[in-house]
């Protein structure tokens, strides 16, 4: 059975009759020719950069035996979930930039909407798991190999993916009960859950409450333990002595870091406001960034941030180079 097969069973069955009668319209960006143009070769070379920076960072991982460790283990689950995350969205909105059809039908963007939601959940619980993995490396390093071996790794990445498709399937559940007997036109570039609440002639408020819930249960838990991690990592680096030392410290942490203060600042800005201040429009634009941009400078931000990478970098660019030296 495929992927879709299983999705549309979880999600759409034995729900209503929507998914034949129903097809919705992705209003996007501009109808504007030029624009389109411009918009489509924008998104096209975002969408190129993803693929290639975070199978660069994967290919790496598994081909240079120094990136064998637990660290790596989930920057390389880190890389294939952004590619994922990205391919929800980009593939389907370039199609619509060439053909102009921005019809969807109603089982395909239940699909679209559990997958992103799917992803969305996993990117907050690895990179949770990844400010863990720090603070064991930082603040207890001598027992760093005994704890987070490689069983531990895999199990710990393993239940992130788990728990972010499994906490996707309530609010899409409840989402596809909705009736949408007025417009279906989605003001925005994917199938996003606030958008389709606007069209919904049904009470959203199950929906709302369990949005709501998922929010505090995981959104506000990973960011807990993600600060409360960095509060201890941070402590540990103040009491090295060395200014080498603490640079040296820091510098395992910092592109983690700078992950997750520019995922967690764009949730905020498009989440944490009151809803008298919301717009799809803006939030509309804003997604671009946590959805297309952060994908695309994750590997930038780890390759540029982390010696170990660039080193494997470099071996696999100079065996490339020795490679057809050699056939010419």
């Amino acid at each position: 059975m495929s992927l879709t097969s299983i999705s549309r069973a979880i999600i759409l069955e034995p729900f209503n009759n929507q998914s034949n009668t129903v097809e919705f319209v992705i209003w996007g960006f501009s109808s504007s020719p030029q624009l389109q143009l411009l918009l489509f070769i924008a998104f096209l070379l975002i969408y190129l950069l993803t693929i290639f920076g975070n199978f660069t960072i994967i290919t790496l991982i598994f081909a240079d035996s120094r990136l064998q460790k637990p660290m790596y283990c989930f920057l390389f689950n880190m890389s294939f979930l952004d590619f994922s995350y990205s391919t929800v969205t980009a593939p389907y909105l370039l199609y619509r930039f060439v053909t102009g059809n921005k019809k969807l039908s109603f089982m395909k963007c239940m699909v679209q909407l559990y997958f992103f939601n799917s992803f969305a959940s996993t990117e907050y619980l690895l990179l949770t798991t990844m400010a863990y993995d720090r603070y064991v490396a930082i603040c207890d390093p001598l027992f760093y190999p005994q704890t987070m071996n490689r069983r531990t790794c895999f199990c710990l990445a393993g239940s992130a993916w788990s728990a972010g498709f499994l906490a996707a399937v309530p609010v899409t559940a409840l989402t596809s009960k909705l009736s949408f007997c007025m417009s279906t036109v989605i003001n925005h570039y994917f199938c996003d859950v606030a958008s389709l609440l606007k069209l919904a002639c049904d009470d959203t408020l199950p929906v709302e409450i369990t949005m709501f819930s998922q929010g505090v249960v995981l959104l506000f838990s990973c960011f807990l333990l993600t600060v409360m991690s960095y509060v201890y990592i941070i402590s540990a680096i103040l009491k090295i002595r060395s200014t080498e030392g603490r640079l040296k410290a820091f510098s395992t942490c910092g592109s983690h870091l700078t992950v997750v203060i520019l995922f967690y600042l764009l949730v905020v800005c498009v989440y944490m406001k009151p809803s008298s201040t919301y717009s799809l429009d803006e939030e509309k634009f804003l997604s671009v960034f946590y959805v297309n941009i952060i994908p695309m400078l994750n590997p930038f931000i780890y390759s540029l941030r982390n010696k170990d990478v660039k080193d494997a970098f470099k071996n696999m660019y100079e065996k490339t180079l020795q490679n057809k030296n050699r056939k010419i």
